[in-house]
């Protein structure tokens, strides 16, 4: 439990410091979203596997789940800082940089939908679950479609 503790405290600090503090170097903050985002999708797809009916629903596993989840979701926004578009292999699009504030915008919708998502996974009603699962999808696809591209950038 004091594991638990200390990384959630750790996780505060390194939210409350600039990006700029946090990664000496671009390929740092590229590694540390793309770790963010994979983390994001693994805990996600438990989730969503359940919903779908792909696995077997476990009330308990879901809420684990989406905790875990709901604190990821908002660290990759501090890895987009100015520079961080290139230095390693990125699926990011320029659009991110050009237009922060659309970014921005869709960065605080996806952790706003995977809030609601906790929310229902806690409850434990499976139906409130598959509702949500569909907002998080959706906020996932949409910020795809305007700011991932298909394929790694050189770097």
């Amino acid at each position: 439990m004091k594991k638990i503790a200390l990384a959630f405290a750790a996780t505060a600090t390194l939210l409350s410091l600039p990006a700029a503090a946090q990664f000496q170097k671009p390929e740092d903050a590229i590694k540390y979203r793309q770790a963010a985002f994979t983390l994001m999708g693994n805990h996600f797809g438990r989730v969503a596997a359940m919903a779908q009916g792909k696995v077997a629903f476990d009330a308990k596993v879901a809420a684990e789940n989406t905790g875990v989840l709901l604190t990821v979701s908002r660290l990759p926004a501090t890895a987009f800082g100015e520079g961080t578009d290139k230095g390693a292999p990125t699926r990011a699009k320029p659009e991110i940089w050009k237009d922060a504030a659309k970014f921005k915008a869709a960065a605080e919708k996806m952790t706003a939908e995977v809030a609601k998502l906790d929310t229902a996974a806690k409850s434990g009603n499976l139906d409130a679950i598959k509702a949500a699962v569909g907002g998080v999808g959706g906020s996932c696809k949409g910020c795809h479609d305007d700011f991932r591209a298909e394929r790694h950038s050189g770097g």
